[in-house]
């Protein structure tokens, strides 16, 4: 188990691998095994039958695998880079922050 600063839904840009750099939206977060999918991200070829395909044809797909999370970050739109996040406790309110610029995320 590790902790977890990304969410679904949340832009995040790959800080290492063969698609540094790349941004995405993240589309899933397992936190059990510390991966996220990224949309447009680490995308690989799979040999499917015919009945396991949504179309119900077989052959060769691409599909986007679930990376570390350790491998990106936030995207920080008033940044414009990758950046760490924290977080900002006031009162019974709990909110993510940049690290950078201290915007609030949520």
């Amino acid at each position: 188990m590790f902790k977890n600063k990304i969410k679904k839904e949340d832009q995040v840009v790959v800080i290492s691998g063969s698609d540094k750099g790349k941004r995405g939206k993240v589309l899933f977060v397992d936190g059990e095994k510390g991966r996220v999918l990224v949309e447009g991200v680490n995308k690989k070829k799979k040999h499917v039958k015919k009945g396991q395909s949504a179309d119900g044809k077989g052959g060769i797909i691409t599909m986007e695998f679930p990376l570390k999370a350790s491998k990106v970050m936030f995207f920080c739109d008033k940044c414009k880079k990758g950046v760490r996040v924290g977080r900002d406790v006031s009162g019974d309110n709990k909110h993510r922050v940049c690290k950078k610029c201290g915007k609030r995320l949520d």
